[in-house]
Order: C-alpha cells, then structure tokens, then sequence
C-alpha cells in the first residue's frame, strides 16, 4: 500500500492465509510466513518472488528479520523456530523447546544476539542465535503467549497473553519486573514506542492500552467508535 495515498500497489499471493509478514531493515524486501506453512521472500519494488523457504509443517505464525537484514527467523505452529539465511535461502538453524507447542509469537533484540519465542505452553523463551541455544524460560503467564517484543535497548521484554495481561520481563535475569491489568480479553499485540517509554496492547476486547513502561501504568485507552454506535434508529 501507499501509505500517503491509500493506493494498493501490488498484490502479493500465498496458497493459503498469509499470517505474518515483515521488511527487511534496508526495506528492500518482504517476507510474509501463512498458513501453507512456506515464508516467501519478496522484491518489494518489482512484487517478484525471490524465495520460498520450506521446512515447517504447520502455519507459520511470525516473521522477523534480523537487524542487519542476512537472517530471517519464523516461528510456526509445528512448535519450531527456524532461522534462515536470506541469499542462500538455507535454514540454519531449528530451535526446539516449546514442545507440541504453537509458536505464536517471536522477536529479535535489537543487537540481533536473542530471539524470543512466546508460545501456547504459556511460556516465553530467550534463545542465543549464534548457538541455538535456550538461555531462558519466563514463567508466569496462565494463558497463551500471543506477542513478544523487546524495547528498543533490548534490556525490557514484553509479552501479551491470552490470560488477560502484559508482562515486562529484565532481559539479563530473567525477572518479571511489572504485571500491566487493565485488558479484559486476549492481548493479541503489543509494540513500544521508539523511545522505550510507552508501550501499546492491543486487546479482544476492542481497545488499545498505552502505558507508562516506568511506572506500570495505563495512560490511555483508546477505542474506536462503531458506525451507528449511540444512534437511536426508529
């Protein structure tokens, strides 16, 4: 799309529903993971498939692209996360830990040496990305872990779960710093802002939270207004 405009520009095809997508740093490329369990690369200016990764069995639910755009990470509902090397389209590496689980969410930490996994286990788990291997599993949630992202320092993580919170989490140790309540439904999403100082939670239950990352505390509440909403219609 044409942001400015509001003009579609290409239209890009998967075999079934695309899931998650996401450009590469320098913007050149996109990525887009679906329910036919491929991630297809994408030229972005000319709408030409460059790749298509094969290797889960099952929906692929997140994409994230490396910080220095080589690699390219996927989390699917077969319970793996593969990480994958851009120009040769090979995996590199399959990380295993969330057992039978559905991968629904992951992240890549702003240095590219982590990746965080947030999955139906109702677990989130910190991978090395050099070694594959797990550093840490974060413990609390009750329900499905549907987002993960790191603040843009990479020393906070947050996740969004089912079970009607947000957790912050210090990424060295492991602890959860702050519970955010305040949703009434699923959070499905969450993002900071650029400065790290606000964090956004999108909910089932039709709003969006804004909240203040230091104090832990809901600045605003924002909803959309229905067509009609309020209207008395005879």
């Amino acid at each position: 799309w044409n942001v400015n405009l509001g003009q579609c520009l290409k239209t890009l095809h998967h075999n079934n529903w695309p899931i998650a997508v996401d450009f590469s740093p320098n913007g050149q490329i996109l990525a887009s993971g679906s329910a036919d369990a491929m991630i297809k690369l994408w030229d972005v200016k000319s709408g030409y498939c460059l790749k298509i990764l094969q290797g889960h069995i099952d929906w692929v639910q997140s994409v994230a692209f490396s910080p220095d755009g080589q690699t390219l990470a996927s989390g699917s509902a077969d319970g793996t996360i593969k990480v994958w090397d851009i120009t040769t389209g090979k995996c590199l590496k399959t990380l295993e830990g969330h057992f039978n689980s559905w991968i629904k969410s992951i992240a890549i930490s702003p240095n590219g040496q982590m990746l965080v996994s947030g999955s139906e286990d109702h677990t989130a788990k910190l991978w090395d990305v050099e070694t594959g291997k797990c550093l840490k599993t974060l413990q609390g949630h009750t329900d499905w872990i549907c987002s993960v992202v790191f603040s843009p320092d990479g020393q906070t993580l947050a996740s969004g779960s089912g079970d009607e919170t947000v957790r912050l989490w210090d990424v060295s140790s492991g602890e959860c710093l702050k519970i955010l309540r305040g949703d009434t439904s699923w959070i499905w999403t969450v993002a900071f802002s650029p400065d790290g100082q606000i964090l956004a939670s999108g909910s089932q239950d039709e709003t969006i939270s804004l909240w203040d990352v230091k104090m832990g505390v809901c600045l605003k509440t924002l909803k959309a207004e229905k067509p009609y909403e309020g209207i008395n219609i005879t």
